[in-house]
């Protein structure tokens, strides 16, 4: 019992700690620099620096009430027009969206589908994209003004066939009102609207998420095990929200895939090529609303990467996988994790018994007691907390600023 003790111990501590020191120290010896001029992060563009044809996919179900803002936004980045194309997909939506998208009918290509899910709708978002480089976006994030230079910048180096951006979470970077904010601010006029708006901003505070710090703690940790794995050659996977890849490697992906965002970038290197972190390349995003919004995100990606272990079993052969290792200790170890730890509580209940509680593990013991308690007591405080919030919302309810205004189209 005491050998599965230690090996728990030593599989919790290697995909937390030793991995990652162990990828520090190989990008730190052996980086993998891009094959352009400044590590391909930075172009002149000003000065005639290349601007590849991109196609923008968004897949939307009923996201009528954000989606003119978030074409909006998709619009006033700094890239060409005539470089540029936006294809959004409506996903059986039975709300306003494609109504909304007629109004923009002269700036985005339009395609409705009956429900689907998401990865049929980005099939069909790939299947009618014109640009060399398809890069994927959701309806709720907002990229940053340079996000698609920056995005398109590293393919530059021919052995790239993907980039993943950076994503902040209002964690990370206080909400702020951007020049979009204060546009549609404009649009909808006036002291009313200033009002509406400090409504919802108050609103926001009282629902504002009570993990939000932890969760943009433990993100920061993802994103730096990112760097360093795409410094030593390719990251294992990419952010939703703001990832492009070669529209020629793109292999549809199977309807009910759950993790289009790790399915293709994986797909990606196992084509022999690399996909890249920038993190100059960024979107915005709030934090999950509750635990329970996270608790559910969390599962949906362990079930995500179960299967696509069904769906690319070459990731698990070293000779056709070229990031093995990092794939077997980042990805692969998080699956591990959890049976771990059950092994080293009920080791330590079996060697605290034997050995007694004053002992070694009956100390490991009273630690792990102590650590799922607090976890535990964290959990209701949160289910108060947010019960709260709910009780005073509803009593307090005001109605929230309207939807910022499609961009008028003559």
């Amino acid at each position: 019992m005491a050998l599965v003790f230690w090996l728990s111990v030593a599989a919790v501590a290697y995909v937390y700690a030793g991995y990652p020191a162990l990828i520090a120290a190989w990008a730190r010896l052996r980086p993998k620099t891009l094959r352009i001029a400044d590590c391909g992060l930075r172009i002149d563009w000003e000065n005639g620096g290349p601007h590849r044809t991109v196609t923008i996919v968004v897949a939307a179900r009923n996201e009528a009430e954000r989606l003119g803002a978030r074409i909006d936004n998709l619009l006033d980045l700094d890239y060409p027009a005539d470089k540029r194309q936006i294809v959004v997909v409506s996903d059986g939506s039975t709300d306003d969206t494609l109504e909304v998208l007629a109004r923009y009918r002269r700036f985005v290509d339009v395609v409705a589908l009956p429900p689907g899910g998401k990865a049929a709708a980005l099939n069909a978002g790939v299947a009618r994209a014109r640009g060399e480089i398809v890069v994927f976006a959701d309806a709720r994030q907002v990229f940053a003004a340079d996000a698609l230079r920056e995005l398109v910048a590293p393919f530059g180096d021919p052995t790239v066939g993907g980039v993943t951006g950076e994503l902040l979470l209002d964690a990370e970077s206080p909400c702020r009102r951007t020049g979009r904010d204060r546009r549609a601010h404009e649009r909808r006029g006036g002291v009313r609207a200033e009002a509406a708006d400090r409504r919802e901003d108050d609103r926001r505070r009282t629902l504002r998420s009570t993990i939000a710090d932890g969760v943009g703690l433990y993100w920061k940790y993802e994103k730096q095990l990112r760097r360093l794995e795409s410094a030593v050659g390719s990251t294992l996977g990419a952010t939703g929200a703001i990832y492009a890849i070669r529209r020629e490697l793109f292999q549809p992906l199977p309807a009910d895939t759950i993790l289009d965002d790790v399915l293709t970038p994986m797909r990606v290197v196992l084509a022999g090529s690399r996909v890249v972190f920038n993190e100059r390349a960024r979107a915005f995003d709030r934090a999950a609303a509750d635990a329970d919004a996270e608790a559910r995100r969390k599962i949906r990606t362990l079930a995500g990467n179960y299967q696509i272990l069904r769906l690319e079993p070459r990731l698990l052969l070293p000779w056709r996988n070229p990031v093995w290792l990092q794939y077997v200790s980042h990805k692969l170890g998080r699956l591990v994790v959890p049976y771990a730890l059950l092994a080293l509580f009920f080791a330590s209940i079996v060697l605290a018994a034997v050995s007694g509680p004053l002992s070694f593990y009956g100390a490991a013991l009273i630690g792990q007691v102590v650590f799922f308690v607090l976890a535990g007591v964290g959990a209701v405080l949160e289910l108060a907390a947010r019960r709260r919030d709910d009780r005073a919302s509803g009593t307090t309810a005001v109605p929230v600023a309207a939807p910022h205004a499609a961009r008028e189209i003559a």
